[in-house]
């Protein structure tokens, strides 16, 4: 190989890799992201929640979920005064959507005990009992309207 053209091979393909950008996925790629969290990486498919939905215990969910995961979520698990939550890749997911409700309720307590990496949904176990995860897993299941708990309040404090 001439001498010469290294350096000019090596400053072209620097140059046409810089310009590569970062594009959102196509349908097939989130098809494929889809399948593969629904059927094989996430587990507790089959695992049944011991806990009925009684208003007793989607409340106690809320509060525990509202002291965890509304940081990312927002109260409501669609956002909702969530600044970054359209920023992060992938972004942060509404819990009212298909994808998330799809889920059974075993996998669901799955993701909350055991995180999805590299997505950014973080592992809590050993932060809460099973049986406050269950009830996490009620609380998204019956989830409020978008907008009707407000903002996180510490997205809702003013800097003086």
């Amino acid at each position: 190989m001439n001498s010469r053209f290294t350096p000019t091979l090596l400053l072209t393909t620097s140059l046409a890799l810089a310009g590569c950008r970062a594009t959102p996925p196509s349908h097939f790629e989130t098809n494929v992201a889809y399948f593969t969290k629904h059927h094989i990486t996430v587990g507790g498919k089959k695992d049944v929640n011991p806990l009925k939905a009684s208003a007793k215990n989607i409340a106690a969910g809320q509060d525990l979920f509202t002291s965890y995961c509304s940081v990312c979520h927002g109260n409501d698990g669609q956002n909702t005064g969530v600044p970054f939550a359209k920023e992060l890749s992938p972004p942060v997911p509404l819990l009212t959507s298909p994808e998330v409700q799809q889920y059974t309720d075993g996998q669901l307590h799955s993701i909350i005990k055991n995180g999805i990496y590299p997505s950014g949904m973080p592992a809590s176990d050993g932060d809460f009992a099973n049986d406050e995860m269950w009830q996490m897993v009620l609380y998204i299941r019956h989830l409020p309207k978008a907008g009707t708990l407000g903002n996180p309040t510490f997205y809702s404090t003013s800097a003086k």
